[in-house]
């Protein structure tokens, strides 16, 4: 039979040893660290256009401002990217896609202008009705908690 005392002492061992597993795996401490090869993900990455702009081509002009009619088109085409960046040993995104997709935006997008929302304030009455239901359930709840308060043989 072991001694009580070996016992005590063998979790926290355990545990330090557990802690220091997970810390070094969650530092990155066995990672490997290459080097973006910007040159190959930039020789990629027109492939990942060229399939965009074939399925932009199924989509009626007119309706490229649309985002419901070409989402999971954009939505390959940005996987596309991502891939093509991870595939480089690159992070994405990074100032080269973001080039990349900038000009295939203005290619396609360049004539969706957003409207500029003009805000109007909301009629006096539900304005004033805004303003003052906050500010009568905050006097209610004041004189709620006083009145209890003074009230202390109830509680």
């Amino acid at each position: 039979m072991e001694a009580p005392g070996y016992r005590r002492w063998q979790l926290p061992v355990l545990l330090l040893c557990v802690n220091g597993v997970m810390t070094l795996g969650f530092t990155g401490a066995c990672q490997r660290t290459n080097l973006c090869n910007e040159s190959l993900m930039l020789e990629k990455l027109p492939a990942c256009g060229k399939f965009f702009e074939e399925m932009m081509k199924k989509v009626d002009s007119k309706k490229w401002c649309n985002l419901t009619e070409f989402i999971m088109y954009y939505d390959n085409f940005t996987q596309c990217t991502e891939h093509e960046a991870k595939n480089a040993s690159c992070f994405w995104p990074n100032p080269l896609t973001e080039g990349f997709i900038t000009g295939i935006h203005k290619q396609f997008f360049s004539n969706c202008t957003s409207e500029k929302v003009h805000w109007e304030d909301p009629p006096d009455e539900i304005l004033i009705t805004l303003i003052l239901i906050p500010v009568m359930l905050t006097c209610a709840m004041i004189t709620l908690v006083v009145w209890c308060s003074k009230r202390s043989d109830i509680l």
